[in-house]
């Protein structure tokens, strides 16, 4: 290890010191994954980078040592239940850890899955807006539009002695009318309890003048209490009457005021107007995962899922003889379209003429149908009664789609929660505000002292909450928007949010590329809340690729010099200013500028055709018209929240999507689209998991796995014992382990913590039973197989042309460092985004190899599909790529790789769309369409597009400035 470091590595010279300084994290003799017996120090109370290659070592070293240790040593804390389990979690591979700090990881997966998790439930902001709305919330009658008020005794005799000073008044009690046959003991009652008069109507009447019967006639019946002139003196009188009144009338009471009618008050919330009640506010009331607050229709998803005409009959220029009517064109419902066609013919309507030509009566016939035959909502009706059946549901989810629930119209809640208001707005009207407008918003809310007094606290803990939001460049979100649809990035910076509002002191925090998502504008924004995080006496370490991040850092590890096995090791451990000048350090040469990236040679000129959209105009997208030339790679820009993934992926993905009957998701909103027959197809490659087991595999996602079976299964040991390829699969029984079903682990249900997976006990991690791993090819076991990185695959297998074709592929994009059956469940986004575009490229017809039961010509990887298996020299061309950050995870020589790729792709024929800020892949591009100017409601606008040359000399906008900075450097 010593001979890749420079002279001014700070390392542990003497490990195992018996009187270590505290001043520092000290590691010593970490071998975790692919570290190489790694001893440093990191500053506490600084910010340290960790940065080299991919794969070299940086998150062994910074989340599966460090923050592992520090997790480990929290759960040692917790109960003897807990710590039972702790024999089967290996513990990091290190000597001794010294001076580590309670520890907190912000990783860049959003590991949110559920729709009923928003911004507002993450960081508790809904939480303090619920009990704002609880305090100083004023119900709203929906029908005479007057403020419903809530009244207590104190507060009736204010408004009586402010509102009618001196006046003659009569205090009353509501009271329900008796039966017949109860009224004598009524009226008994009544008499002694003290009470001897009623007013009925207008007339007060003596109890003891009562005629028989005379109760039954009266709509309503008023208990005469006291009968006083309203006056300051008389205060304690008129508060003793009055209590006594709410007391008896069951928190309801009225004051008859002479001259000025009859003035009703009640404890609970009532209409001044109408006199409607409303139930008390409580925070619960306002929360959609309740069911004292949840829409009791969409039981508060917001949303509710119906059958799509758009998806029942997707081409309305085909005849009902064609099969216009799409879940009647299969086999299996062969007896509904006869039927059907039949009933047509009897009516003499034509079933050859398209099906957009036949009038509204006759298509709402074929919806609803008659006692002659039966329509297309009898047809679903029926397999709603088989969806007992795995593919009957299935096949229903194609043909529905999400819309606005009708009750509560997208909000959640039940009525009686949008009725309680402040300042005029409702609780869902509030979380619809970004960010930014919400914190404008109570900042300027017109308060009572009284309301001051009792949400003083709470408003400033949500000042400060949305402040933390904006620090971390948040402010274009709202607090509605769905956790899950968040990117890694994004939900990283949440997290951070999180942790700046908790103040916590004397804690180590371990980031992984916070930077991701953020604009370079907003970066240098982002490194001085770290540096914050560490002025007030916290450990940071982040693991980052991010220029002006490195460059901030106080501390500076880069581990290499290569990735895998080639790498674990200290290059290089300084403070920053000693890490620039380092000559050995990869990510210092790239500093310098003595390495980078350089531009293109010459701009692509495109195939000389357009896809159009316009009239954009979802969320932010201020009617958009979007001209991108087919062709080329073409880079969306602009800062966070700006509508890039509106765009790109709500509207002109989904519009492809629907186009190519890929999958049903709502598009967003726009005019027209224009070019669709230039295209052959579109592919969606996401961060999303390949796959969410730890069963599911970088090699088998891309079929090469079966080539190493099928070698396996030749070796002679193999032949002896009857082993077929499948004996070498962890997929299927025969070879495998039954104790972990060839998943290597078994998952432990930790009800107090984050579940963990151990090694499996009778296979040892191995996958595999003790006679498959007595085969060997050349040595190795297929365990051993598995455990191989892809470098060292590509060199074992180099006999084997088609399967070493695909490794050095996954070598070429930056993969190299990968164990061939690493867990799906431990790859970040950016790796299985590279692993995706890996499988384009060996992908034979490109969007035919993962169409859906021949619904179309492609469709959009879900999570564990995997691609079929063809020579990449057979790609089809006139495919369209959307890709969203994919330089996530990649250090800037990994990202020459990358865009040697891509160019690749583009070079095949097809159009890659990119939404990128890394300034390298911008600079690369033949094509920018920069949005903004900024996020939120302030975006949403093309600030300039063209060639990269071109967008730098638009001052508007964010992107063109820094864009020139660069293309100013390389010059």
């Amino acid at each position: 290890m010593d001979g890749h470091l420079p002279m001014e590595t700070i390392i542990v010279s003497h490990p195992l010191n018996s009187n270590p300084s505290t001043k520092h994290l000290i590691i010593e003799g970490a071998r975790q994954n692919n570290l190489k017996n790694v001893s440093l120090q990191i500053p506490h109370n600084k910010v340290t980078a960790m940065t080299g290659v991919s794969g070299s070592g940086k998150s062994s070293l910074a989340f599966d040592t460090i923050f592992a240790e520090g997790q480990w040593r929290y759960v040692e804390s917790l109960s003897t239940y807990a710590r039972m389990f702790l024999d089967k979690v290996a513990r990091p591979d290190v000597d001794r850890i010294l001076n580590i700090r309670p520890a907190i990881a912000i990783e860049q997966k959003n590991q949110v899955r559920t729709a009923r998790s928003t911004v507002g439930t993450t960081t508790e902001i809904a939480d303090l807006l619920r009990l704002l709305f609880a305090k100083i919330g004023r119900p709203t009658c929906p029908d005479c539009r007057q403020e419903a008020r809530s009244f207590h005794p104190t507060t009736i005799v204010d408004d009586l002695l402010g509102r009618f000073p001196s006046a003659r008044a009569m205090v009353l009690f509501p009271i329900a009318p008796p039966a017949a046959k109860t009224e004598a003991a009524f009226i008994q009652s009544l008499l002694t309890r003290g009470f001897t008069r009623l007013k009925l109507a207008d007339d007060v009447i003596d109890l003891q003048d009562l005629a028989p019967s005379s109760l039954q006639k009266q709509p309503s019946l008023h208990v005469v209490l006291d009968r006083l002139v309203i006056r300051e003196s008389d205060r304690a009188r008129l508060s003793e009457a009055v209590e006594t009144a709410i007391q008896e009338g069951e928190g309801r009471c009225a004051v008859d005021v002479i001259g000025h009618g009859q003035q009703s008050y009640s404890t609970g919330f009532q209409c001044q107007g109408c006199g409607r009640t409303f139930e008390p506010l409580r925070p619960i009331l306002f929360s959609f995962n309740h069911p004292l607050g949840a829409c009791p229709e969409c039981k508060g998803f917001g949303n509710v899922l119906r059958y799509d005409p758009e998806l029942v009959i997707p081409d309305q220029t085909k005849s009902l003889a064609q099969g216009a009517i799409e879940p009647w064109s299969k086999p299996s419902a062969d007896w509904w379209q006869k039927q059907m066609l039949l009933a047509m013919k009897r009516r003499g309507i034509d079933i050859t003429a398209p099906y957009q030509s036949l009038s509204h009566d006759t298509q709402q016939l074929l919806w609803k149908g008659e006692q002659s035959f039966e329509g297309i909502n009898d047809f679903f009706e029926y397999l709603e009664g088989k969806r007992y059946k795995l593919h009957v549901r299935v096949m229903l989810s194609r043909y529905r789609t999400p819309f606005d629930c009708p009750t509560c119209r997208g909000s959640r809640l039940k009525p009686n929660a949008l009725f309680v208001k402040i300042a005029g707005s409702d609780i869902h009207e509030i979380t619809e505000l970004t960010v930014e407008r919400l914190r404008t918003w109570l900042t300027s809310l017109p308060l009572t002292p009284s309301e001051q007094a009792i949400a003083g606290d709470l408003l400033r803990l949500l000042k400060d909450k949305l402040s933390f939001l904006l620090r971390v460049g948040l402010g274009y979100l709202t607090l509605a928007r769905q956790t899950k649809t968040l990117s890694g990035g994004e939900a990283q910076r949440v997290s951070l949010a999180n942790q700046l509002g908790s103040r916590l002191v004397g804690t180590l925090y371990v980031l992984d590329e916070p930077t991701i998502g953020l604009h370079a504008r907003d970066t240098d924004l982002l490194a001085g809340i770290l540096k914050d995080l560490a002025a007030t006496g916290n450990t940071v370490v982040v693991v980052e690729h991010d220029r002006r991040m490195i460059e901030s850092a106080d501390h500076i590890v880069e581990l290499g010099p290569r990735s895998g096995q080639q790498g674990g090791q200290i290059v290089c451990a300084a403070p920053s200013d000693r890490f620039l000048r380092d000559t050995r350090a990869i990510t210092a040469r790239y500093l310098r500028g003595e390495d980078s990236i350089p531009l293109p040679k010459s701009r692509r000129a495109g195939n000389g055709k357009l896809l159009v959209i316009a009239g954009a105009a979802e969320h932010n997208l201020k009617d958009l018209l979007v001209r991108l030339p087919l062709g080329m790679l073409i880079c969306v820009t602009g800062v966070s929240g700006s509508g890039k993934s509106t765009l790109v992926e709500d509207t002109l993905y989904r519009a492809l999507a629907r186009a190519f009957r890929i999958e049903s998701s709502p598009m967003g909103r726009f005019a027209a689209i224009k070019g669709l027959e230039h295209l052959t197809g579109v592919r969606l490659i996401d961060q999303q998991p390949i796959g969410r087991t730890p069963r599911s595999n970088p090699i088998t996602y891309l079929k090469a796995f079966d080539e190493i079976r099928r070698i396996f299964a030749f070796e002679p040991a193999a032949l002896r014992q009857g082993f077929t390829p499948g004996h070498f699969s962890f997929n299927a029984s025969g070879g495998r382990c039954e104790r972990c079903e060839g998943s290597g682990v078994e998952k432990l249900e930790m009800y107090f913590f984050e579940d963990i997976y151990a090694p499996c006990e009778v296979c040892e991690g191995k996958r595999f039973k003790p006679e498959v791993l007595a085969v060997r090819h050349r040595e190795k076991t297929i365990s051993d197989v598995l455990a191989m990185t892809v470098d060292d695959a590509s060199l074992f297998f180099s006999d084997t042309p088609k399967l070493a074709e695909k490794l050095r592929l996954l070598s070429s994009i930056g993969l190299g460092y990968l164990q061939l059956g690493q867990s799906a469940t431990t790859l970040s986004g950016g790796e299985a985004q590279r692993l995706k575009v890996a499988a384009e490229l060996l992908t034979g017809k490109q969007g035919r190899g993962l169409a859906t039961q021949g619904t179309g010509p492609l469709s959009r990887r879900k999570n564990g599909d995997r691609p079929t298996s063809a020579s990449s020299g057979s790609r089809s061309s006139g495919m369209l790529y959307i890709m969203d950050e994919p330089t996530t995870g990649l250090h800037f020589d990994d990202v020459k790789k990358l865009l040697a790729v891509l160019h690749k792709l583009v070079d095949a024929g097809n159009t890659l769309v990119v939404v990128e800020h890394n300034m390298d892949v911008i600079k690369s591009a033949d094509w920018i369409i920069d949005l903004g100017p900024e996020g939120g409601a302030a975006g949403g606008q093309i600030m300039a597009e063209g060639r990269p040359e071109q967008v730098a000399k638009v001052p508007a906008s964010h992107t063109g400035r820094f864009l020139a900075q660069t293309l100013r450097q390389i010059q």
